[in-house]
Parts: C-alpha cells; structure tokens; sequence
C-alpha cells in the first residue's frame, strides 16, 4: 500500500460523498474500572443524526492520517495463528447480514480485552461499507454506470477512542439571573484523537488485499504490539524511527563513529535523489548494501567497498539482504527536522541546509559554526559581526 492509495481512501471520509457508502456502525463502550463492555449498538448510519455523522467522518479521516511506517503500517496476518483474525474479519467483510457482522466484531472485542488494561474509559466503533476507485474514461456506448459494481471495494474500519472527563464549569442562567456550578458527569469521547484502529482489507496496486491490513496508531513510531500481535494476529512491522537506527549503526560500523556535517549533508542529499526519482514508482524506494555502497562512496566516506557494507548489514541486523525504506532512514528534507543538542542551545536545520554547519577547534573550544547569508538578528538587537 502507497501514500497514494492511503490519500485517496481517506479523501472519501466526508459527508455525502458519492463514492462511500457506509452502511453500519457499531459503538462499543469499555469501562476501564472492570475493563468488561458496560455497553454496545448497532446502527444503520444513514440513520444516525447528521452531527454524529459528521463527528465521526472527522474521527475517520483523523485514524487515516499520517506518514507510512510512522503512523500507518501495512501488515500481513501471522501464517500459523492459532485464532486468526483474518479468518474472522474476511467473514465479517463478506457477509451481507449485518447482525452476524455484529457479532463477529463483538468477538473482535473480547480479543482486545484479553491481557489488555485501559487506563480511561474507551469507545471501540466499527463501520463497514464500500468505497469505489475512480474509473477509467468510458466510451459513451458503454453501458455501465461510471461506479460499477466492478469498481467497488467493501471494507471494515475499527477506531479506538479513549474518553476524558468533562470540566467543571460556572454558568450564568440568563432566565434567573444567577450564576451556577455546573458539573456534567458524562465523559466525553475523544474523537478528534483516535489512539489506535485499523482499515481492512488493505490495498495493492489498485485491488482490495484482504491478506494484509493497514494497522493505524494516534502515536507516531509506537505501535501497539499487543493490539497488533493478539489481536490482529499480524506479523509486526519495523517503525521508521527503528529503521532509521539501523541505518545509522550501519552508516556508522562502516564510516567510524565521527563524520562532519557536508558528509552527512550529501548521505541525505543523495537519498533524496533516490527518493525523488522513483516517486512515480508504485513501491518505495529501498537501499540494499549495494546501494548504500553507492551513496557513502559517493558522499565522500572513504575506504568503503561493497564487502565491508555488507558485513555490517550482517552484524548490525544480521540480514545480508535486507532493504532499508529511503523515506524512512533520513529527516523530512525540506523542513527543519535535525535538531543538534548542545549545553546552552538547541538548533535545529534541515538535511538540504546542514552543509552550512561545522563543528571546529577554536581557541582550544569545540564550537559550531554556522554559514549565514543575512545578518542575525536577536529580540530585536543586530549582531555585530567579527573577525576570527
């Protein structure tokens, strides 16, 4: 699954769309003090009232929201589980009773129960529906409609809401002209901020993948891996921020631990290349050990050859052949992603601008120097320039 595919599917998330049609929905309330359903219903969802429509839709397009491998994983099911839940969710999307539908997400539940402790009152929704990919352009003697049924892609969608309690408030009655205490014990279900769910079947290449799911998390690079494992009986995927480790203890085992900015500045400008010209590419580019071999060599490192890459992709995760993702192994490129720590001040550039950084002797001092093109200016006050 691309961002591409993950975009357009979120894009149908809206009130009166004329590609989704949802046609239930299930609310499932879990108390945190027994961590047992205190309650549950099923609606169809053309029946519910427009404004919960529209909060949830919100709610919907929030879950889907986010970077691949950071906020989104696509995850194939676990081969030998003992109670696959792929079995359980591709029954769930093929039925057309919305009743037996019920009851095997209800199922789903007890499994997100199990060894599982709330810390807040939470609110479990499943919708299913169908959504429709654009068509192409139609011959006008064509006799199906421009949303076939061939075009149509049934899905599941679960989300994960905690609950907060609401804020004690004062209130002035304009009719008795007083002013009052109000408390309001109802909890509020948070969903501006789901923290977890799920969207099945997947996506590849166009066509519904209902051997993968795409498991979605409120945290960016924590997955839950109890949700993931017990519960979807998926196998778990490695974050961005994981990967990006191992990209830097390999960079490291085979450059040394010491590297200077311009060097690490045209490591990042090279994955950039990579990642800008195989953007139209169905998957995301990948570095094997040849190809990280390439971009170190070229970037300046020295004494690297394709051997000695590969013997660290061999120490460091113990897998010759491994691919790291391109997007995942670098800082967002163009933003001010690189945050250097320091004693008296944290700075923070981009990989395109951390060329312009040096770290140097001076006087016996490590100092960062920074090349600037404008003069720097602080609350209000032009620094003087000198002459080292």
């Amino acid at each position: 699954m691309n961002k591409k595919e993950v975009a357009h599917i979120r894009k149908q998330f809206k009130m009166d769309h004329d590609l989704l049609n949802i046609y239930d929905i299930l609310n499932v309330y879990i108390m945190k003090e027994t961590n047992e359903v205190y309650h549950w219903e099923r609606n169809p969802f053309e029946l519910v009232e427009r404004e919960k429509q529209e909060l949830h839709m919100g709610n919907f397009k929030k879950l889907l929201t986010g970077e691949l491998d950071q906020k989104l994983f696509e995850l194939k099911f676990q081969e030998e589980a003992e109670e696959p839940a792929q079995v359980l969710l591709h029954q769930a999307l093929v039925t057309g009773d919305p009743e037996e539908w019920q009851d095997l997400m209800l199922l789903l539940v007890d499994k997100m129960l199990v060894d599982a402790k709330y810390e807040r009152d939470t609110v479990i929704t499943f919708v299913r529906g169908q959504y429709y990919l654009p068509t192409k352009a139609r011959n006008e003697e064509a006799e199906e409609s421009g949303k076939d049924e061939v075009f149509a892609h049934p899905f599941i969608l679960c989300s994960v809401n905690s609950t907060e309690k609401q804020k004690k408030t004062l209130l002035f009655d304009y009719v008795e002209r007083e002013y009052k205490y109000n408390v309001n014990v109802d909890p509020i279900i948070k969903l501006s901020s789901p923290e977890q769910g799920f969207f099945y079947p997947s996506v590849t290449d166009n066509y519904s993948d209902v051997n993968r799911i795409l498991y979605c998390t409120g945290k960016s690079n924590f997955p839950d891996p109890h949700f993931i494992e017990q519960v979807l009986t998926a196998e778990r995927s490695v974050t961005a921020l994981e990967e990006r480790a191992i990209f830097e203890d390999i960079v490291k085992e085979v450059a040394g631990e010491e590297l200077d900015a311009s060097t690490i500045a045209q490591v990042y400008e090279e994955i950039q290349y990579v990642i800008e010209t195989n953007e139209e590419e169905e998957e995301p580019p990948k570095l094997d050990y040849k190809d990280l071999e390439r971009v170190l060599t070229v970037s300046g490192v020295e004494d690297v050859t394709p051997e000695k890459v590969e013997r660290a992709f061999e120490t460091i995760i113990d897998d010759r052949n491994y691919e790291l993702k391109a997007s995942s192994v670098m800082p967002k490129y163009t933003t001010k992603s690189i945050k250097i720590d320091t004693k008296v001040a944290t700075i923070s550039v981009s990989p395109q601008d951390l060329k312009y950084v040096k770290q140097v002797n001076f006087q016996g001092k490590r100092c960062i120097m920074i090349e600037v093109d404008e003069d720097v200016v602080i609350e209000g006050f032009t620094l003087s320039t000198e002459t080292l």
